[in-house]
């Protein structure tokens, strides 16, 4: 009996040997999907190179307003100097994604339709009469010491959203946006000729918490009456509000007789807003404004204020363009292209 104990070992030995080692076949197999050799797969430079942002073969020429020339870049590249000269570069991202999305889509609509006002090769000018736009030296300047950091996340905001524009019906939008509002976007039609149906006025209450929420003007009596053409009376009223907007800002005001139109009167004056009231104090007329821009689209300080909420980008467009979707921009590059 003592002799067969080393038998009885070997038995086992053996037995433990024929139960692994089909499991020492397939470890080295398995982790190659499962474990760390699959997580370092990700990082080999074959793999970088597919996720770095593609060139759009779409070129924006654009007038500098200052040099008098006309600048030609890539689309994404121009995305950028206008996303960092139109939007706080200290904005959350999801706030510069959204801003993304509506700059490119602005310029691809623009660039459909056209304008023969412009210069000569031009689409669009560095104003905000489209949109601000400023190049990398610029940036440089206006940045210093902040210009790596600032860049760096208006890039990854333009990149993350490469690609895509907004449209209603299968048409790219016309996707504008503005500093601050008064708690309320515009309709379309409250401001300018056209009812567009997905420029409705939507709530905007992160809006209170811009700088820009509430401005002041003050100007003489003089002033006032020359500006507007108006005379006022000696009863101390400067004027009656006859009717506000759907976006709370005024419609029309009566003023000793003579009717203008809240937009009139903004323009007029050089108002923040076209939500007003206004009262008469000695020779000065005191004017408080609520809101910063025309009103209509998205409003700026209400996409940050949304995206410090925990919100996306698409939820940030989808909120301010009614009805809106996010479609992919090639059929309209490809369109633009061949025209060139």
């Amino acid at each position: 009996m003592k002799q067969a104990k080393p038998i009885v070992v070997l038995g086992v030995i053996f037995f433990f040997v024929v139960l692994l080692i089909p499991t020492l076949l397939v470890v080295p197999f398995t982790e190659k999907t499962d474990g760390k050799l699959h997580e370092n797969v990700k990082q080999t430079p074959k793999t970088e190179k597919l996720q770095k942002v593609t060139a759009s073969p779409l070129d924006v020429s654009v007038y500098r307003t200052e040099t008098k020339k006309v600048e030609k870049l890539p689309l994404e590249d121009y995305l950028v100097g206008v996303v960092a000269a139109e939007m706080p570069a200290t904005f959350e991202l999801e706030a510069l994604k959204a801003q993304s999305l509506a700059a490119r889509t602005y310029i691809v609509q623009t660039m459909m339709n056209g304008n023969s006002h412009l210069p000569q090769g031009a689409d669009v000018t560095d104003t905000v009469e489209y949109q601000v736009y400023l190049n990398k030296d610029e940036l440089r300047s206006r940045w210093n010491k902040d210009y790596d950091w600032k860049i760096k996340k208006i890039q990854e905001a333009v990149k993350d959203t490469q690609g895509q524009i907004l449209t209603y019906k299968n048409k790219p939008i016309n996707a504008t946006f503005f500093s601050t509002s008064n708690g309320y976007t515009e309709n379309s039609e409250a401001y300018w000729k056209n009812s567009i149906p997905y420029l409705k006025s939507v709530a905007s209450p992160w809006d209170k918490k811009s700088p820009e929420f509430t401005n002041q003007k003050v100007m003489s009596v003089a002033s006032f009456e020359q500006r507007l053409g108006v005379k006022l009376t000696n009863s101390g009223s400067v004027g009656e509000i006859v009717s506000r907007t759907p976006g709370q800002r005024v419609d029309y005001v009566k003023i000793n007789g003579k009717e203008l139109s809240g937009k009139d009167v903004r323009e007029k004056l050089g108002l923040s807003s076209a939500d007003f009231h206004w009262t008469k104090k000695g020779n000065e007329i005191i004017i408080n404004t609520k809101g910063y821009g025309h009103g209509i689209g998205m409003s700026q300080y209400g996409a940050n204020g949304m995206a410090l909420e925990g919100k996306t980008y698409k939820d940030i467009v989808t909120h301010y363009y009614t009805g809106v979707a996010i479609t992919p921009n090639d059929q309209f590059v490809a369109q633009l292209t061949a025209k060139r």
